[in-house]
């Protein structure tokens, strides 16, 4: 069983769906998908926003090994995406060696703001955070009592690891960032970052003819499932 953990923030609901839907029709293994959504999990997450996060799943992805039972693996993935190619083939990816594994970017927005106006803000290994394979027995400092207290950069620096030699790399493929990284038409997983297709001033960006294909046929009563990208 693929354990797929997706943010989840009320305001970019369609996202969340169409991200889903693209990951179930195109997976060849099962699948199972739980949303980090706020409401879920006061348990185990009580801290108090802060003026830079953007979203509501900022600080709750670093939950995923907890909610895991810290066993076996777990991927986690922003909700503003779109997955174009089967999921099994980036979990095939796991690698013991590592205690996460993620797409290592070097990214440095210039802009002061993203979608809904909120602070884009630039920091070392940001976006890194954005797709985690999480080897989760090696990541057990990752405790409710952490999430909730630690930093905003030792959370998304992964300060919490002895080591940076504990992060594998991913193919860049699968964290594209659309608006940042040249256009790249076989990227096999989008992330709409700056802002989705969802938001009227991202309505043009690149992928998003794609992305209202997907929600259209998420929509759709009589559909044929998409081919993944070979």
């Amino acid at each position: 069983m693929i354990r797929v953990f997706i943010g989840f923030d009320a305001r970019e609901t369609v996202a969340w769906h169409v991200l889903s839907h693209s990951i179930l029709a195109r997976s060849s293994e099962p699948v199972s998908i739980t949303p980090l959504a706020l409401g879920n999990l006061k348990n185990v997450f009580w801290r108090e926003p802060t003026a830079l996060q953007s979203t509501d799943f900022s600080f709750t992805r670093f939950l995923t090994p907890h909610l895991s039972s810290y066993e076996g693996w777990s991927l986690f993935m922003d909700c503003d995406m779109l997955m174009r190619k089967d999921v099994a083939n980036l979990w095939a990816l796991r690698d013991d060696r590592y205690a996460v594994m993620c797409v290592k970017h070097d990214h440095r927005p210039s802009e002061n703001t993203k979608f809904l106006d909120k602070p884009q803000t630039a920091y070392g290994k940001k976006n890194w955070s954005s797709v985690m394979l999480f080897n989760n027995a090696r990541c057990r400092a990752l405790t409710p009592e952490f999430v909730n207290t630690a930093t905003g950069l030792e959370l998304h620096q992964f300060k919490w690891l002895a080591s940076d030699d504990l992060i594998g790399a991913l193919p860049h493929g699968w964290n594209h960032l659309v608006g940042y990284d040249a256009p790249e038409a076989d990227a096999f997983n989008v992330h709409f970052t700056i802002g989705g297709p969802y938001f009227k001033e991202y309505a043009a960006c690149e992928h998003a003819a794609e992305w209202f294909a997907e929600r259209d046929a998420m929509l759709s009563v009589d559909q044929r499932p998409p081919k993944a990208l070979t």
